[in-house]
């Protein structure tokens, strides 16, 4: 499974794009339950955020779905927090 993060917005800005690849991992089970309910809770379209506020795009396999700031579920914002921090 590939998850990517795009985050953009904030009050500087700056756009941050990170992506783990789950094949071979030992905690793949881990990243697969958490996407799944991440996607679940999330937009077709972008939603309208708060100013300075971070908005998303994950896609996870080809499946994109939208979040922002501060109507993120738990689980989006692990997932989120996750690959932004071990994504490459």
């Amino acid at each position: 499974m590939r998850i990517q993060v795009r985050r953009t917005g904030g009050f500087a800005g700056i756009e941050r794009h990170a992506e783990v690849d789950t094949s071979g991992r030992s905690d793949a089970h881990e990243w697969h339950a958490l996407a799944e309910k991440a996607l679940s809770a999330g937009r077709g379209a972008p939603p309208i955020g708060v100013p300075d506020g971070f908005s998303y795009r994950i896609t996870v396999d080809g499946e994109t779905m939208y979040a922002a700031d501060p109507r993120l579920t738990e689980e989006q914002r692990s997932l989120i927090s996750r690959v932004l921090k071990e994504g490459a």
